[in-house]
């Protein structure tokens, strides 16, 4: 089913609104977890995108008709602004063994991405978008810690279980290490 981007008064307060929500919903859980950047945050980003997107296609219209080109430039100029943004929110430690709050940096970019889908008004994208990204966030840290945590078991009882065909013994002391908090490394999903 094509969808018509320019919006009417209504229809333009209901994706803004959908936008901003879902936004939040994102932000949330960054929230709930003590995230440098959490629901007002998401909210913002979300409903900022959404903004240009609609802003972008009642401006193409007014010549006679959406311009692909603008729509495009838009959605280009939101990833990349956002870029930097979520670039802000990522620390690496003084000891440069880890760098921190990468899941956040996504989040941020994927709520920039369901304000696009919002502002162009594909509902069941942004629907599908936002469960896939809850249910990353939720459930994608605890089945790491899982799979670690089988890893290292099947390590101890002397399964070859080395991962990528690293060492055993190096790999089970890493992550002990890591267990116990005495050695950091760069681990993408660490802010879950």
């Amino acid at each position: 089913m094509p969808t018509d981007f320019v919006a009417g008064a209504e229809d333009a307060l209901l994706r803004l609104s959908a936008a901003t929500l879902i936004g939040a919903a994102v932000g949330l859980n960054r929230e709930l977890r003590g995230k440098p950047a959490g629901m007002r945050t998401h909210a913002l980003v979300s409903l900022g995108a959404a903004l240009v997107i609609l802003s972008t296609t009642l401006l193409a219209n007014g010549g006679g008709g959406v311009d692909p080109n603008a729509v495009s430039r838009s959605i280009q100029g939101i990833v990349a602004g956002v870029g930097f943004l979520g670039g802000g929110v990522i620390l690496k430690t003084s000891d440069r063994s880890s760098v921190r709050n990468l899941m956040t940096a996504a989040s941020i970019w994927v709520v920039a991405c369901l304000g696009i889908v919002c502002g162009a008004g594909q509902w069941s994208l942004a629907a599908a978008a936002l469960a896939l990204t809850l249910l990353v966030l939720v459930f994608g840290g605890p089945t790491e810690g899982a799979i670690r945590h089988m890893v290292l078991r099947q390590q101890r009882a002397g399964g070859s279980g080395g991962v990528g065909g690293t060492d055993a013994s190096a790999e089970r002391r890493r992550m002990e290490r890591r267990r116990t908090g005495e050695h950091r490394t760069i681990d993408p999903e660490e802010d879950a």
